[in-house]
């Protein structure tokens, strides 16, 4: 009887310890669970990424129920011009998008502004998913220089610089789509004997600009000027071949009028809204606008061309999803980057117009979406991405594209607009 007594107390003793143990770790579960996810990013909601990510956090909420979730649509400038300032603070999202880059990206990591993603990339495998092309502008080193060291981000997609052309408006004018610089301007003459504006361009946003200075400028550039202006590896010369040839072209281009007579008067979506609408046969921009243009434009055909006759092409792998230092939900944060880079949201973006790192291709219908994809492959078959002039040093993006903008209305010659690019160049680098 006592020893019957004794294991019946022995199990009450067992049951009364599970039941305590359980209300104690129940309690700080519940408190996990009554979390803010925060989400900030700038694409907008009809791009291909926008749409993804979107999708992506659907699914996250599917799988954390008892997670409040706060997203707020930001627009580039906001968080280039206040991003030091917000992840300086303990007001930071959990997942932030920024520019990559060594002005950006790279100042924020060797700032300790960014949380290390190696070890989580390990952890996850996502390794087996960023190649290592793609992780070129995902890791810098100490000094925020892009393309080794420690990864700080992850990008879900690619992107480049293209031509968007009205083939109706081409059509009627009896052009070809252009195989060289010299047609392609031949083309935009054309237009302009006609008494139509060959191209569109808000330049009265500060960075448009910098890609069409920059595609020019790729027409005399190499690998290794590309690398030594990227990764601050070797010397810079802006009164070379290279960037001389770019200034000056774009400057020509200018004063010929391919932009119009009031292009520093009209913002990027104005630009992008006039190709729209037909007003304007050719829109140099990027690949994120590939989507909305799928869905916006239904008044004729398009198509897309790379700028022809040069090997090399500005593009990279897309903007950085990161996780700010000051993150007060970290695992939330890796559990939705995950999700954006899995292959449902990674479909998703493809047949919105997106350019995937981790998609079913099988299941791409569109032929433009498939053009779209075949040319970025093109470009990465061939070492073609050249990355965004503004990256190289902190505040490059104010002076190159602030230069641009009195390029554009001839307040500057191209001689001065390049001692500037120098001047800023050099002076940031000697303090990285």
């Amino acid at each position: 009887m006592h020893a019957r007594m004794l294991r019946l107390l022995s199990v009450v003793l067992a049951i009364s310890m599970i039941v305590v143990i359980g209300g104690v770790s129940a309690q700080p579960r519940a408190l996990a669970q009554d979390r803010t996810f925060k989400l900030w990013y700038y694409e907008p909601a009809d791009s291909a990424m926008g749409i993804s990510w979107q999708y992506a956090l659907e699914q996250f909420k599917a799988m954390h129920p008892d997670v409040t979730v706060e997203f707020e649509e930001k627009v580039f400038e906001q968080i280039q011009e206040t991003g030091m300032m917000v992840l300086n603070s303990d007001e930071v999202p959990d997942v932030m998008e920024i520019n990559k880059g060594n002005a950006t990206a790279g100042l924020y990591a060797s700032s300790g502004l960014l949380t290390d993603l190696t070890s989580v990339a390990e952890e996850r495998g996502w390794n087996d998913i960023l190649s290592p092309s793609i992780q070129t502008t995902c890791r810098y080193n100490e000094a925020g220089i892009m393309g080794s060291g420690n990864l700080y981000g992850i990008t879900t997609y690619g992107e480049f610089v293209m031509v968007y052309y009205n083939k109706d408006m081409f059509e009627a004018q009896g052009i070809a789509v252009p195989t060289s610089l010299e047609e392609f301007e031949a083309a935009a003459d054309k237009f302009l004997e006609a008494g139509i504006t060959p191209l569109t361009l808000g330049a009265s946003d500060i960075w448009p600009a910098t890609h069409n200075f920059y595609e020019l400028a790729l027409y005399q550039a190499d690998r290794e000027l590309i690398s030594n202006f990227q990764f601050l590896t070797g010397d810079v010369d802006f009164h070379g071949e290279a960037f001389t040839f770019g200034a000056e072209t774009f400057a020509a281009h200018v004063e010929k009028g391919y932009y119009g007579e009031n292009a520093t008067g009209v913002i990027y979506d104005d630009a992008n809204a006039a190709f729209i609408q037909g007003q304007m046969p050719m829109d140099l921009t990027g690949s994120w606008a590939f989507g909305g243009f799928q869905t916006s434009i239904v008044d004729f055909e398009w198509g897309i061309f790379i700028m022809p006759g040069k090997a090399l092409n500005t593009g990279s792998g897309g903007n950085l999803l990161v996780v700010p230092e000051n993150a007060k939900n970290k695992d939330l944060a890796y559990d939705f980057l995950e999700l954006t880079m899995g292959v449902e949201a990674q479909t998703v973006m493809a047949n919105a117009g997106g350019i995937p790192i981790n998609a079913d291709l099988t299941q791409i219908e569109d032929e433009k979406v498939l053009e779209l994809n075949a040319a970025f492959a093109s470009i990465v078959e061939n070492d073609g991405l050249a990355f965004y002039p503004d990256w190289p040093v902190p505040g490059f993006m104010d002076v190159l594209g602030g230069g641009l903008q009195e390029l554009v209305n001839d307040s500057i010659s191209p001689e001065e607009f390049l001692d500037a690019l120098a001047e800023a160049y050099e002076d940031a680098k000697s303090m990285m």
